[in-house]
């Protein structure tokens, strides 16, 4: 698959190795951009179905690793029951997948998208990672007014996010 797009390098490392991320960096203070993912219902959705919410969109490489498990976990644990807050995880794993994890790991009621089909969430984020066509490892703060207030792309993608930042934004939007 050939992808046109920026390639920016020098900012994320898979096991220490420098990656190529696509997409443009994703900055506060800018409006959040539109994207198309597939939910566990095979349907395509986006982040217009919680316009006027707090969204947190939490990009993983995969549900089935530890990192993501307990980052998806964290934030759901600790937002999902928040008024008027959206928890997205998105990831390139499928849909079917995706509610396997979701059904094994208790979290049934956790908000998980596939970007699989066309990386739309990842170009749009700034987050495919060219070499590995998997999501990078990052989190975005998306307050009611759609614009982007927080943004951290986690400098290696193995490593877990600043949760309590993010957490903070999210209720710093509130």
């Amino acid at each position: 698959m050939t992808i046109t797009t920026v390639r920016r390098g020098g900012v994320v490392t898979f096991r220490g190795n420098p990656v190529t991320l696509l997409g443009e960096e994703v900055q506060p203070g800018t409006p959040a951009p539109g994207f198309t993912v597939i939910g566990a219902d095979m349907a395509p959705h986006g982040p217009d179905e919680n316009a006027g919410r707090v969204r947190l969109i939490s990009s993983v490489p995969s549900l089935d690793t530890d990192v993501c498990d307990s980052q998806t976990r964290r934030f759901h644990e600790e937002l999902a029951g928040l008024d008027g807050v959206s928890v997205w995880t998105v990831s390139v794993d499928l849909p079917m997948a995706q509610r396997r994890w979701c059904a094994t790991s208790g979290l049934t009621g956790a908000q998980t998208f596939s970007d699989h089909r066309d990386l739309s969430f990842g170009l749009a984020y700034g987050v495919v990672v060219e070499e590995l066509r998997m999501l990078a490892r990052a989190v975005f703060v998306i307050g009611r007014d759609n614009q982007v207030t927080y943004a951290q792309y986690v400098p290696e993608v193995g490593e877990h996010p600043d949760y309590a930042a993010a957490v903070a934004a999210v209720r710093a939007a509130l």
